[in-house]
C-alpha cells in the first residue's frame, strides 16, 4: 500500500513486494544520479525484471522523483491505482480476497512465477512439479472441489 512519496529506498522496498497498490497521490522515483550514488545491481535487477530496461533506464537516467501513480501503473511498477480515500479499504479487501484462496496454490503460483523468470537452464522444474502435486494431493483441493459443487465458499487450511 503506497501513498505519498515512494522515493529511493522506498521504491526498493516496494519492488520487493509481490503486489503494489498505490493511491492516486503517490509519486515515485530514484534520485541516485542527482546524489552521485551508485545503485546495487541486485535492486536494479529486481526493477529491471519488473518494468523492463527502457523504464529502468528512464527512472535512473532522469533521477526524477515525480513519476505519478499513473506513470507507475503504465510502467508496471504498481498493480493498481485507487483514489487516496479508498486506498486502505481497497487494499484490505484485496488482501482478504487473496487470503481466502488456497495457500498451497498460492505458494505454487509464486514459486512458478519465480522460476519462470529465471533462465531455462536454472529453473527447478522438479520443485515446481512437487508443488503442483502437493496441490492436487491436498485436503484443500478436495475442499475446493466439494465447495464448488455445493456452491459455497471453500475453507482452506493449507494442507
Amino acid at each position: 500500500m503506497i501513498h505519498g512519496s515512494c522515493v529511493g529506498g522506498g521504491v526498493g522496498i516496494a519492488i520487493g513486494c509481490d503486489l503494489r497498490i498505490a493511491a492516486d497521490d503517490a509519486r515515485f522515483g530514484i534520485p541516485a544520479a542527482r546524489l552521485g550514488l551508485g545503485y546495487h545491481y541486485g535492486g536494479m535487477e529486481k526493477l529491471l525484471k519488473l518494468i523492463g530496461p527502457a523504464y529502468t533506464k528512464e527512472i535512473f537516467f532522469t533521477a526524477r522523483t515525480d513519476f505519478s501513480a499513473q506513470d507507475a501503473l503504465r510502467m508496471g511498477l504498481v498493480n493498481q491505482v485507487v483514489p487516496k480515500a479508498e486506498l486502505e479499504a481497497f487494499t484490505r479487501d484485496y488482501a482478504l480476497t487473496i487470503a481466502r484462496n488456497a495457500p498451497l496454490t498460492l505458494r505454487s503460483a509464486k514459486a512458478t512465477v519465480g522460476e519462470l523468470v529465471r533462465p531455462p537452464a536454472e529453473r527447478d522444474l522438479a520443485m515446481l512439479d512437487k508443488l503442483l502435486a502437493d496441490c492436487f494431493n491436498s485436503h484443500d483441493y478436495q475442499e475446493g472441489v466439494r465447495a464448488f459443487s455445493e456452491k459455497r465458499r471453500p475453507e482452506f487450511h493449507g494442507r
